[in-house]
């Protein structure tokens, strides 16, 4: 079986955006079909619209969590806390192996251009050469995997 993190990682290199990459892959968790999964997730590329902000992979992940762990009961505290929880527990995760959660962190430290807004570039293999975000993609989504299964196992 391929894992999440292989999924996610073709998905970009087909030219989903950060955030629908790892949303997409886990539409076999979240039921989702993979272009309603896409609408979903099209917002938070670029860290939010190519705003440089939260990385859209935290975002995406986040998402998963919310889809497979999250709470409905506006007033249940108890899984409010704990659902937020796990998104910090992702969080803390990602930045320990990839040293920020911020999307212009993270370019800036590979040495790409993260100024906020401007257009869409290509994707040519020089795009995939110079920006980390194949690895964060596949990254976020191993990480979310190893979580998933570690409460599976709880």
């Amino acid at each position: 079986m391929t894992g999440h993190g292989e999924i996610a990682q073709e998905l970009f290199y087909k030219g989903y955006n950060c955030a629908q990459a790892v949303f997409c892959a886990f539409c076999d968790m979240t039921g989702l079909d993979i272009d309603t999964a896409a609408k979903l997730s099209s917002s938070f590329g670029g860290g939010l619209g190519r705003l440089r902000e939260v990385c859209g992979t935290v975002s995406a992940a986040s998402m998963v969590l919310g889809m497979l762990k999250g709470y409905q009961v506006p007033g249940d505290i108890a899984a409010k806390n704990a659902h937020y929880e796990l998104v910090r527990e992702f969080a803390k995760r990602f930045r320990e192996k990839y040293g920020s959660i911020v999307c212009r962190e993270l370019l800036t430290g590979a040495g790409v251009n993260a100024e906020a807004g401007g257009l869409s570039e290509a994707r040519t293999a020089e795009f995939y050469k110079k920006r980390p975000c194949p690895e964060l993609v596949r990254g976020a989504a191993e990480i979310l995997d190893s979580m998933l299964s570690e409460d599976a196992g709880s």
